[in-house]
């Protein structure tokens, strides 16, 4: 009778333990499933940022052409210019290079005309006073300097892109960092321009001022 008295409460034991040891496994598998539940309806119901064209800070208006780019960093890292989400011309792209870097584009449809650039430092301003000449009427002009755009810079070169919307091309001096958006055919000045001086007081980099960048909607010319 005490054997079969101490297997009962020994198997009273074990039954109270493996209920104990189903409540506690049942209990954290409900608390996972339910932070789960939590982080995915989270991710439901979460509204990430909206993002806008070339990455700007706001969207532009109907008739306008998103933009934004930046002068290169030092000698080291090449300009980048975007519009209407397209990378025109980057270091990634590999089709920019030292001096002045010109993109160009329909002021009515936003596409692509051609893409350049000209070697101030040790190269001749001949070929990119021909380019500035030939630039229609309507085009939009976007410009960013890499590492020296302003040595072999003449008065003739300065005047062509002054007469693009450009103020601060007739300063631009060894080793400024800047960028420009104007159009061929402008009536007034852009209010598309940045511009920083290499000083070496305030320089970022040993040599040159740190990189400027803008952004901002070009409006579609529609006539």
């Amino acid at each position: 009778q005490p054997i079969t008295n101490s297997l009962l409460s020994f198997g009273a034991a074990k039954l109270v333990v493996a209920v104990a040891v189903f409540l506690l496994t049942f209990y954290v598998i409900s608390q996972v499933f339910e932070i789960k539940m939590d982080a995915s309806l989270g991710n439901l119901f979460a509204t990430k940022p909206p993002r806008y064209k070339c990455g700007i800070s706001k969207a532009c208006p109907e008739k306008h052409f998103a933009f934004k780019m930046a002068s290169g960093a030092a000698n080291v890292v090449g300009p980048k210019i975007c519009l209407e989400d397209n990378v025109l011309m980057s270091g990634v792209k590999n089709n920019v290079g030292r001096g002045i870097n010109v993109a160009l584009a329909n002021g009515k449809t936003g596409e692509v005309l051609d893409t350049k650039y000209f070697d101030m430092w040790g190269g001749d301003v001949a070929p990119f006073i021909e380019f500035l000449k030939n630039i229609q009427d309507g085009t939009i002009v976007l410009m960013g300097t890499y590492d020296d755009g302003a040595t072999k810079l003449n008065d003739e070169a300065r005047r062509l892109i002054a007469e693009l919307g450009s103020t601060s091309i007739t300063n631009l001096g060894f080793r400024d960092n800047w960028v420009f958006c104007g159009g061929k055919g402008i009536k007034t000045k852009s209010p598309f321009e940045q511009h920083i001086k290499n000083n070496k007081d305030t320089n970022k980099y040993e040599g040159w001022p740190e990189v400027v960048e803008m952004e901002g909607c070009i409006p579609q010319k529609l006539d």
